[in-house]
């Protein structure tokens, strides 16, 4: 089943942002890269079999993907660093913010983020090719 040209055009318009918003979070500390993946893989699963190929060999994110789509799964490497980085970014806000609604409700949000991410499973051992 082929979707519409204008539903087709509209997924891979969000796919490509998401790469490009995933690409300027790989390198800005700021801003997440993981969530703008699984976005873009799921707009290009929708939209073009070939990108959604595409970023699930990706060297780098491949694995990572494939993990999520098959196991639901994040590496404990992943969940540390998510639970660091929001920390060090809850801590910002406390040393910048002298507002106490927004020192809690960021805190809570990303205590709850932090729960869901740590309560995901590993994804089983690669076993190396020969």
């Amino acid at each position: 089943m082929s979707l519409p040209w204008p539903m087709r055009g509209l997924y891979l318009a969000v796919g490509w942002v998401m790469v490009m918003l995933a690409v300027a979070g790989a390198v800005l500390p700021v801003l997440p890269t993981t969530p703008f993946l699984l976005a873009a893989a799921w707009a290009f699963a929708k939209a073009s079999p070939a990108l959604d190929r595409w970023l699930h060999t990706h060297p780098r994110f491949g694995p990572f993907l494939t993990d999520w789509r098959n196991h639901r799964a994040i590496p404990r490497r992943g969940k540390v660093a998510a639970v660091i980085g929001m920390t060090v970014s809850w801590l910002v806000v406390l040393l910048v913010s002298g507002n106490p609604v927004a020192l809690a409700a960021s805190g809570l949000c990303m205590a709850c983020v932090a729960v869901y991410v740590v309560t995901r499973p590993s994804p089983p051992d690669r076993v190396p090719a020969e």
